[in-house]
């Protein structure tokens, strides 16, 4: 290989480099973004400008759901809106190390090939937890959250269920495969655009397989709660990305397991 060529490939490299690092920059600040417009308040919601919305915090438990689902199709779109823009605020900033590494695996390839790669599987991936916001929808439809919130059997048993599932080994299952990258893309590697969005898909089950216990204590204590929001990013996040993630999830299961009896009990004896 000649001097020229050397020079020229380690220019690609340098660029490629830099361009994986500004990939995971930009998922970063959509992150930060979708941070912000849930903090401002951006996002649209049905029935806030007046009558019950007046009297009601949209972060009291229950209440997001029981505005969407009252104001029909509507409140079901800007529900689901303003669920995948949080699911963004929530998710994206762990799922950065697979992004930055998937997109370092497209070395070589059309810069724009890269780029639709990489927006194929972020896209798929949010189209999957915004689909996701159907679930608390579907429940509130049949059971009103906001009627049932303040009850301590519904957080309790939720409560419960949560421990149950951080220490059972399928939550170790999904979180083994999301706290190693490498390991999923040779496990999963599609090629083309297409494949790439089926890759985003299979990411988001394994996520969905980590959170979705978290996620249903988010709903019962409040979906727009920005305080549970944060805590809840900041539990998922470091279980997903370092090393004693699981240990974490196992002290998450067993802080669950005892305020869950607390909760339930505690009434009875005359705890709380």
């Amino acid at each position: 290989m000649g001097s020229g060529e050397t020079v020229g490939s380690r220019r690609r490299s340098t660029l490629g480099l830099r361009e994986t690092r500004l990939v995971g920059l930009v998922v970063y600040v959509v992150a930060l973004l979708a941070w912000l417009a849930m903090i401002g308040q951006l996002l649209p919601m049905p029935g806030t400008s007046g009558g019950m919305g007046m009297t009601m915090d949209m972060a009291d438990p229950g209440v997001p759901e029981m505005m969407a689902t009252g104001a029909g199709v509507s409140g079901w779109v800007l529900y689901l809106l303003m669920w995948g823009v949080m699911m963004v605020a929530m998710m994206y900033p762990s799922s950065v190390p697979l992004v930055r590494m998937y997109h370092g695996t497209l070395a070589g390839r059309d810069r724009h090939e890269r780029l639709a790669r990489v927006g194929a599987f972020l896209g798929a991936y949010t189209l999957l937890w915004t689909g996701v916001g159907v679930v608390p929808l579907v429940v509130n439809h049949f059971t009103p959250l906001a009627r049932v919130a303040g009850s301590g059997v519904l957080l309790g048993g939720t409560l419960l269920v949560l421990a149950a599932y951080q220490l059972s080994p399928y939550k170790d299952r999904c979180l083994s495969h999301c706290r190693t990258p490498l390991g999923f893309l040779l496990t999963h590697h599609h090629p083309g655009v297409r494949g790439a969005a089926r890759m985003g898909l299979e990411h988001g089950w394994f996520c969905l397989g980590c959170c979705w216990a978290l996620f249903a204590f988010m709903v019962v204590v409040g979906t727009m709660n920005l305080v549970w929001m944060a805590a809840i990013t900041v539990v998922l996040s470091v279980e997903r990305t370092v090393s004693w993630g699981d240990t974490l999830a196992r002290g998450v299961g067993l802080a669950a397991g005892v305020a869950g009896v607390v909760v339930l009990v505690g009434p009875i004896v005359g705890i709380v």
